[in-house]
């Protein structure tokens, strides 16, 4: 039986990428979505018109009853995860601080934080030994704004993925005995519908002159180095902060 693996905000961007990545690498895959349905279908379509095993599930991340009935759904369709990507994230328009209100701070860490530990709540009470599982991999989707603070831009943002940070540190040195290895990728400016929503669709482009290597990265070599960490090649990788940002 292929080895089932979770990836939340899966339908678009890195999440899509990365769906499809581990399908063509052998994984069964769970595309979690929040609200754009019609994205996961088409990623799992994909997935099983190439012969793999995939379904679409609905969550809102930030909710737990709601990813507890993801996992549950998950559960009775395609059996227990060996792996978990986090990958469901949000940005908002450009702003400073002092332009931030509360109920923007409320959804950017309710979204990107706090379901990144309900779905690895869900995850390792699947995986671990203690409770019974045969192991397995977490891998958080961080950012390189988490050391770069993306000042004038999105600094509730950064601070959200430095968190993303620490909780990738702890949550590997929690459950390592336990057979479950963690890890974080930390993604640079990314080539992906992301900046879209943001207010900035074209921003990846416009940044590319900036950047150490001249252009944006693509969702594909973001995914490539989240299949790694989840692969038994990265076997001894554990508590790692991988930054996939093309030098930035």
């Amino acid at each position: 039986m292929d080895k089932l693996c979770v990836i939340t905000g899966g339908g678009r961007g890195i999440g899509a990428a990365t769906a499809l990545l581990a399908a063509q690498r052998g994984w069964a895959v769970a595309v979690n979505y929040t609200a754009n349905s019609l994205a996961a279908d088409e990623v799992v379509r994909a997935i099983r018109q190439g012969g793999g095993r995939a379904m679409a599930v609905q969550a809102d991340v930030s909710d737990a009853a709601q990813v507890r009935a993801m996992f549950e759904q998950i559960d009775a369709r395609l059996g227990r995860p060996d792996a978990l990507v986090n990958n469901a994230g949000v940005i908002d328009v450009p702003a400073r601080v002092d332009e931030m209100d509360a109920a923007r701070l409320t959804r950017m860490f309710a979204i990107n934080v706090t379901g990144s530990f309900l779905c690895a709540g869900e995850a390792v009470r699947r995986m671990s030994t203690r409770h019974g599982g045969s192991g397995g991999a977490i891998v958080n989707v961080g950012s390189a704004a988490a050391r770069i603070g993306s000042p004038g831009q999105y600094v509730d943002y950064a601070a959200a993925k430095a968190a993303i940070d620490t909780f990738t540190l702890g949550l590997a040195k929690e459950v390592v005995a336990e057979g479950i290895r963690v890890n974080a990728v930390r993604p640079g400016i990314i080539d992906t519908d992301i900046h879209a929503s943001g207010g900035q669709p074209g921003r990846a482009q416009q940044m590319a002159p900036q950047l150490p290597m001249g252009r944006a990265g693509t969702a594909h070599e973001v995914a490539e180095a989240i299949l790694w960490l989840l692969s038994d090649a990265a076997g001894y990788t554990t508590g790692s902060l991988l930054d996939v940002a093309g030098g930035r």
